[in-house]
C-alpha cells in the first residue's frame, strides 16, 4: 500500500517535471524565434544562464497559472462572456509579463503584444503535453480522473462509494431527425451511435412525434416541464399585451416556464439534484449554465453563463477553442464559397455574421456545455440535461443532408465517446439517454421559389402595398439569440412596428406562418376577414406554396381550407383527407390540439409539402426548416439503454413533447427510485417567483 503510494507520487512528480521541461525548451524556442521575447540580459549570456532563466519563467507562469487564474476569472462575472474568451489572452499574456518579473536579475523581457502570443503558446503546449502523459498512462489517467471526482464529492459533503443508483444524461442533439441519425449510424459517421445499435444489449432507437409547433421552444419546454400549451409556434403575437413572444429570447422563455409551472404545479425534470445546460429552460435544476430563461432573471445572465467561466478557468480551453472558432470560420468561408462556385441549389446567403454565429454554435457552446456536462458526472448529479445546436444551426443554412451537416455530426459524435469514456470513472453509473426535439426539413424558401415573403403576399390579399422587391425574413436561430445574449445585447424580437393598427403582424416559424390582426379584438372570424379583406383568405389558401389554412369559422367553428375553395372543419379533420392529406398521420390531431389555444394566431399557415421529396417550403430564410408540418422536422428520434423499459408498448406511438416529459420522468424513478414529492406553488410563493422552479422538500 505505501509502495503502491510512492509509486503515485513519483509518477505525478515525473509528469510535473516533463511538463516543467518541455514548457522550458518552448519558451527557448519562442525567445530564439520572436525578436521581442528575450531570456538574457542586454550583454549576453551563456547558453546554461539563459536555460535557467527559462526554467525560471516557465515554473513562475505554471504556477501563476494555476493559483490566480481561477481566481482571477471569477472576478470577472460582470464581463460578457465572450469577451471574456478573447480577455482571456490578455489577461494570460499579463501573467507571462509578472512571471518575467520574478526571474532573478530582470533577465526576461517582452512586449504586451509578444506576451500574448507566447503565453497562449505555452499554455497549449503545457496543457497537451500534461494531457498526452496522462492518457499516456492509462492507470495514471484513471487515478487523475478518480482524484477529482473524490475531491468533488467531499466538496458537495457525497458519499466516496461508487454503489448508489445511477445517474441519468440527457444529450439533446437539437434538430438531428430520426432518419438522419440512422443514416448517420449506417454510413459510420457517428461510431459511437452505431456501437450502441449493433450492441443487443446496448441502446434501442425510436422516432417520435412532435406536435404541430416542431420547433426547439415547444418540445423543450414540453419534455422538460411537462407543458408546452399554448406555445402555438416559435414566435408569436399576443392581442391583450402587444407583445411579440420569442422562445429564445431570455424574458420570453422565463414567462414560457413560469406558465408551464403554473399550469402543471410541478418544477420540472430535473428538480431533484438536477443540472440544465445550454437549454432554454431550466427544467427546474438548481445548477444552470447557457440557460437562456434565466438570462432574463438575474439582469446581465450571470448565473445563466457561469458555465463560459468555468470552462474558461483553464486558459489552456481558451486556447483550443479560440483555434477551433477560428478554423470553423474559414470552414465556413470556404463551404459557403464552393457552394456558390458549384452554383449548388437551393441556397441561401451565408455572410455577414452568419460564420461567427456557426462557430459559435458549433465550438463554444460545444465545448462549455460538454465541459459542463463532465463536470455535472463528476460531481455525482442525479440527472443532467444538455442540449447540443451544432447540427442544427448548419443544416439551416447548408441543408440536413448537407457534407457540412455530415461532419457535424461526426464531430458531435466525438463528443459523446468523450463522455461515454467519462462514465468509466465517475463517482456512480451513468445512463445516457439521446433525443433530439425536432428535425428538419428541405427545401427551397418561400421567397426563393415564388419571388415574393409570406408577408408581401398577406399584403397583396389585404390590398395593402407591397414592395417591388422581396425582403428576406429574419431566421429564428437560437445560437444567433444565444451569441447577443452573451455580449449582452438584446434580442430582436422579429417583428417590425406597424406602420398603422390595421397593418397584419406576419411572423414565420420555420414553414409555419401566423397571421394576427391587432385591429380585430380576440381571434378574428373567418367572416370579419371576409367582410373587412374579402380577398385575403382565398389568396393564400389557393397559393401553390401554401398547404392549409386554420381560422376560426363563426358558423362552423374552426376550420381548415385548402386550394379549390376546400373547406373542413376541424372536428371532422381525418389523416390523409382533404388538406391535411399529404401531412401523415397525426396531422389532424395537432392541428385540434393548436386550436386550442389561447394565443393560436388569427389564421395559422402552412406550407406545402411534397411527399415525393420531403420537401416544404420555410417562410424563413432557411433551407433546412422546422416549425410546422410535413415531412421530416415532426420526427425527431429517442434513443435509450436497453435496461431502460420501452418508451411505449409495441403497438403505441410516441406522441408530444408532453409524453416524452413522462417516459423520462418514469426512467429517472427506474434509474434513482421514488422522486422526492415536490411542493405545490401556491399564492403564498410555493414556487421560486424568479424562475418558477418549485423546490423538492423533505
Amino acid at each position: 500500500m505505501g509502495d503502491g503510494r510512492w509509486r503515485t507520487a513519483g509518477s505525478a512528480l515525473m509528469r510535473v517535471v516533463v511538463v516543467w521541461a518541455v514548457s522550458t525548451l518552448t519558451m527557448l524556442a519562442l525567445a530564439g524565434i520572436l525578436p521581442d521575447f528575450q531570456l538574457q540580459s542586454d550583454d549576453g549570456d551563456t547558453i546554461t544562464k539563459i536555460a535557467f532563466t527559462a526554467a525560471w519563467g516557465a515554473g513562475a507562469f505554471g504556477l501563476l497559472s494555476a493559483l490566480v487564474w481561477p481566481a482571477l476569472v471569477r472576478a470577472l462575472l460582470i464581463v460578457p462572456a465572450l469577451v471574456l474568451g478573447l480577455l482571456v489572452f490578455f489577461l494570460n499574456g499579463s501573467l507571462l509579463l509578472l512571471a518575467l518579473r520574478l526571474i532573478p536579475d530582470g533577465r526576461g523581457a517582452a512586449d504586451p503584444q509578444t506576451a500574448v502570443v507566447v503565453a497562449a503558446v505555452m499554455s497549449a503546449v503545457a496543457s497537451a503535453t500534461s494531457t498526452a502523459l496522462a492518457v499516456r498512462d492509462d492507470n495514471a489517467y484513471r487515478r487523475r480522473l478518480s482524484r477529482l471526482a473524490v475531491r468533488r464529492r467531499r466538496r458537495s459533503g457525497t458519499d466516496s462509494g461508487r454503489s448508489g443508483p445511477p445517474g441519468t444524461v440527457f444529450i439533446q442533439l437539437d434538430g438531428v431527425g430520426h432518419d438522419v441519425l440512422a443514416r448517420a449510424a449506417d454510413e459510420g459517421l457517428m461510431p459511437t451511435v452505431a456501437r450502441w445499435l449493433a450492441d443487443e444489449e446496448g441502446h434501442r432507437l425510436t422516432p417520435w412525434r412532435t406536435d404541430w409547433s416542431s420547433q426547439t421552444g415547444a418540445s423543450q419546454l414540453g419534455i422538460l416541464h411537462g407543458s408546452n400549451h399554448d406555445v402555438p409556434a416559435f414566435r408569436w403575437y399576443e392581442k391583450e399585451t402587444g407583445d411579440v413572444m420569442v422562445s429564445s429570447r431570455p424574458a420570453s422563455a422565463l414567462e414560457l416556464q413560469r406558465r408551464a409551472v403554473a399550469r402543471t404545479h410541478d418544477g420540472g425534470l430535473l428538480t431533484l439534484d438536477g443540472a440544465s445546460r445550454g437549454n432554454l429552460f431550466s427544467g427546474g435544476a438548481d445548477q444552470l449554465a447557457l440557460v437562456l430563461s434565466m438570462a432574463a432573471r438575474f439582469g446581465k445572465g450571470r448565473r445563466s453563463r457561469a458555465g463560459y467561466f468555468a470552462y474558461f478557468s483553464d486558459p489552456a480551453n481558451a486556447v483550443r477553442t479560440a483555434l477551433s472558432f477560428v478554423a470553423e470560420v474559414c470552414r465556413e468561408i470556404g463551404q459557403s464559397t464552393r457552394a456558390r462556385m458549384r452554383k449548388e441549389t437551393p441556397r441561401i446567403k451565408r455572410g455577414g455574421l452568419y460564420p461567427f454565429i456557426r462557430a459559435f454554435a458549433t465550438v463554444v457552446e460545444r465545448d462549455v456545455v460538454v465541459a459542463a456536462v463532465i463536470g455535472d458526472m463528476f460531481a455525482g448529479r442525479t440527472a443532467v440535461y444538455a442540449d447540443l445546436v451544432a447540427y442544427d444551426e448548419v443544416a439551416h443554412h447548408s441543408g440536413p443532408d448537407s457534407r457540412d451537416a455530415d461532419k457535424v455530426l461526426a464531430r458531435l459524435d466525438r463528443s459523446l465517446a468523450l463522455i461515454v469514456k467519462v462514465t468509466e470513472h465517475t463517482p456512480r453509473a451513468y445512463r445516457i439517454v439521446l433525443l433530439s426535439d425536432h428535425g428538419q426539413s428541405p427545401g427551397e424558401t418561400f421567397a426563393g421559389a415564388y419571388g415574393l415573403t409570406l408577408k408581401d403576399l398577406v399584403r397583396a390579399g389585404c390590398g395593402l402595398p407591397v414592395p417591388r422587391r422581396a425582403q428576406r425574413t429574419p431566421s429564428a436561430s437560437e445560437a444567433r439569440d444565444a451569441v447577443r445574449i452573451a455580449l449582452h445585447r438584446p434580442v430582436d424580437a422579429g417583428a417590425e412596428p406597424l406602420a398603422r393598427p390595421s397593418d397584419p403582424v406576419v411572423l414565420a416559424s420555420g414553414n409555419l406562418g401566423l397571421i394576427s390582426f391587432p385591429d380585430i379584438r380576440g381571434r378574428a372570424s373567418r367572416e370579419q376577414l371576409d367582410h373587412s379583406r374579402p380577398a385575403l383568405l382565398g389568396t393564400l389558401a389557393n397559393h401553390p406554396g401554401i398547404g392549409f389554412l386554420l381560422v376560426r369559422s363563426e358558423r362552423h367553428g374552426s376550420v381548415v381550407l385548402g386550394r379549390g375553395g376546400t373547406e373542413v372543419p376541424v372536428a371532422e379533420l381525418v389523416d390523409g383527407e382533404g388538406p391535411l392529406a399529404p401531412f401523415g398521420p397525426g396531422a389532424a390531431e395537432a392541428v385540434r390540439r393548436t386550436d386550442t389555444f389561447p394565443h393560436v394566431a388569427d389564421i395559422m399557415v402552412n406550407s406545402m409539402y411534397d411527399g415525393a421529396t420531403g420537401q416544404v417550403h420555410a417562410f424563413e430564410e432557411q433551407i433546412g426548416s422546422h416549425g410546422g408540418l410535413g415531412g421530416e422536422q415532426s420526427r425527431p428520434f429517442l434513443l435509450w439503454p436497453a435496461e431502460l423499459s420501452a418508451p411505449v408498448a409495441p403497438d403505441a406511438e410516441l406522441v408530444g413533447a408532453e409524453q416524452v416529459h413522462r417516459v423520462l420522468r418514469r426512467w429517472l424513478r427506474e434509474c434513482s427510485g421514488p422522486q422526492v414529492p415536490l411542493s405545490r406553488p401556491d399564492a403564498a410563493g410555493g414556487a421560486d417567483e424568479a424562475d418558477g422552479t418549485v423546490r423538492a422538500v423533505g
